[in-house]
């Protein structure tokens, strides 16, 4: 089964709000889409768990979570997968910062035994001691190769400036993390699972070949019973950046270094102005068009790839405004200061009006490309309701970019990006002397 089944040519992706059904069904929120697809539905749900970041609850969440479907109270994960296999059917399990998301593919009619696999492993896995001795140590693995990585470890440091360690997008010293993993048992992560799993603002977004109510009683079936967790939220949603300055990690032996510029941002992902920053900062750094890579990387060849992005902006906590570039070490002070030239002159003088009409024309066509296929469907459908929004956002979203004005997103850039609020964060070899 194709993990990107597309829908008809013919088949529309505006004016979902319409198709979309939308309703309480077993614990939660229900969103149903029936698509042209022929036998086929995607599946995307999640829960909030309300991890203490500053408590190190993101390691056991993601012990947790990889033991979920390694065995549970009444199968093992042999038993699982051949339930899966048999059925031709994917089910994948993250985590994903606050939230726990379970997703998938499956053909119609092997829905309700998909789904009841993926209810047991949420609501009943048995945490076998061998298998996570097997995880504890992939998880150490994945993080050690994290440690090599200087683009990993330049936005862990830029974050830690940013950021407090209760924050959700505080990122822990890869070190620490180890040393705290070390120190896990299967019971940690099982008291963990037992405190902040459950039907807490579950949400479950299915689109494909379907019957609404079908599907509905379906879930019904499978977690109806499910309760609630009762832990409460405990993490930072303000930054609390440090003085501007620079951190930087040595790395021997890296040809490059990574740099990471950014500040906090004082917006969340549903302000009004959102939309505005957002075609800005795509026209300074969104895509092989935009400012910064004409500049520093065509114009000056200083480097490979050089990039602008919002970062972890929520509806739930603050994020950032964030610039990476890769420079040799010959280029490297050249780099940082015409990057920082280019960001200056493009907050002084403001985009044009081409530029914005351009950027808009992308960023829809983006959109409607993101819609055009089941699963991508199914995420879309799921993200939007965990950012709060009204199914209506779906289809808003395009028209409020369409709508912009240059005006609008000049102020927008004039108003939150700071160029003299930029913290520094650089990772590899040789990197320049550290300024306070």
């Amino acid at each position: 089964m194709s993990e990107t089944t597309p829908l008809s040519d013919t088949t529309p992706t505006p004016h979902l709000a319409s198709r979309i059904r939308d309703r309480e069904a077993g614990p939660g929120r229900l969103l149903t889409l029936r698509t042209s697809v022929d036998e086929v539905v995607s599946f995307r749900g999640s829960f909030v768990a309300h991890p203490d970041p500053a408590a190190g609850d993101g390691l056991r969440q993601r012990l947790a979570v990889s033991l979920l479907d390694k065995g549970t109270e009444q199968r093992d994960r042999f038993q699982l997968a051949r339930v899966l296999e048999d059925c031709g059917a994917q089910l994948n399990l993250s985590s994903d910062g606050l939230f726990v998301e379970a997703s998938g593919q499956a053909l119609t009619d092997d829905l309700p035994r998909v789904l009841d696999v993926m209810a047991e492993v949420l609501r009943a896995p048995a945490f076998p001691p061998a298998e996570f001795e097997k995880a504890k140590a992939q998880v150490a693995a994945s993080i050690q190769r994290r440690m090599e990585k200087t683009s990993s470890q330049a936005a862990v440091a830029l974050s830690q400036r940013l950021f407090p360690e209760g924050h959700p997008n505080h990122s822990p010293a890869p070190q620490a993390l180890l040393e705290q993993l070390q120190s896990l048992s299967v019971d940690d992560v099982r008291a963990y699972y037992d405190a902040h799993f459950g039907a807490t603002e579950w949400r479950l977004a299915v689109v494909g070949d379907l019957e609404h109510d079908a599907v509905a009683a379906e879930v019904e079936e499978a977690f109806g019973t499910w309760a609630p967790h009762e832990a409460p939220p405990t993490y930072e949603p303000n930054p609390a950046p440090a003085e501007v300055g620079r951190s930087t990690v040595p790395m021997p032996d890296k040809s490059n270094v990574d740099v990471r510029l950014g500040h906090a941002l004082p917006l969340r992902r549903d302000h009004d102005d959102y939309p505005a920053l957002y075609v800005g900062n795509y026209i300074l750094g969104g895509n092989f068009s935009a400012r910064l890579m004409s500049t520093v990387r065509d114009e000056r060849g200083l480097t490979y790839g050089i990039r602008s992005s919002l970062s972890g902006v929520a509806t739930h906590y603050a994020g950032s405004w964030q610039t990476s570039v890769t420079l040799s070490h010959d280029t490297l002070d050249a780099g940082i200061a015409a990057t920082r030239e280019v960001i200056r002159t493009f907050v002084e003088e403001g985009v044009t009006a081409e530029e914005v009409e351009d950027k808009k024309t992308t960023i829809t066509g983006s959109y409607t490309v993101g819609l055009a296929t089941t699963q991508r469907l199914a995420q879309s459908i799921l993200t939007n309701a965990e950012r709060g929004f009204d199914v209506s956002y779906l289809d808003r979203f395009p028209d409020e970019i369409e709508a912009l004005t240059l005006e609008e997103v000049n102020a927008a850039v004039r108003r939150y990006f700071d160029p003299d609020a930029l913290q520094e964060a650089l990772a590899g070899t040789r990197p320049a002397p550290t300024r306070a």
